[in-house]
């Protein structure tokens, strides 16, 4: 398994996840404490490496396919916070998180914004810095022609409302930069450079 890479300042993307059908999480690196997005493969490297980083005080999940079998054991191993929405919650019995129903600011630079649709409790994250970096899960996803858009798959639970939340996250961005996609999955097709760059979605 390949060491998570620095795509962005302060910024890591782990390897795609098979407990999490090829899910890519994220590590964010922040003074208010590290926020891990979605849950990386989970082995004693990954953990020394989210140590090494300042360990982790948030993990969140953008939908419930990014959550692992190893989720209980990430947590432990953390001692962090598990933030989902509402919807989903029900998917961590015996766990302790919280849950959000609309937007949960988890610090100054890091809102969290409900996008159903992919999932019924399909989030987003928007990192304030770096010109404005949305962390997009499976709402919006890199294609072959390099765009990052909604794309219907087969696991899709309500097209029409991810449609909405798109436009419901179009409002958010309309007053808000927005530089960088660091999407949830797809990540091959962003070729190598981790990210995706815009100007606006």
């Amino acid at each position: 398994m390949k060491k998570p890479r620095l795509i962005l300042e302060n910024i890591f993307a782990f390897s795609p996840n098979r407990e999490t059908l090829g899910g890519t999480a994220y590590l964010l690196v922040h003074a208010d404490g590290n926020v891990l997005i979605d849950c990386p493969f989970w082995d004693e490297n990954n953990f020394q490496f989210c140590q090494q980083q300042g360990g982790v005080k948030y993990l969140f999940l953008t939908h419930r396919s990014a959550i692992s079998k190893q989720i209980k054991n990430i947590q432990e191993n953390l001692n962090c916070k598990i933030v989902i929405q509402e919807q989903e919650a029900y998917l961590l019995p015996n766990l302790q998180f919280t849950s959000f129903s609309e937007e949960f600011k988890l610090n100054t630079d890091c809102q969290i914004i409900w996008t159903p649709g992919h999932s019924p409790g399909s989030s987003c994250l928007y990192y304030h810095l770096l010109g404005g970096v949305l962390f997009s899960g499976r709402h919006l996803l890199p294609n072959q022609k390099g765009e990052c858009i909604p794309l219907k798959v087969k696991k899709t639970f309500h097209w029409h409302r991810q449609l909405k939340s798109q436009k419901k996250l179009e409002n958010y961005l309309s007053v808000h930069q927005l530089t960088y996609i660091c999407p949830g999955a797809n990540t091959g097709y962003l070729r190598g450079q981790g990210f995706f760059l815009v100007q606006r979605i």
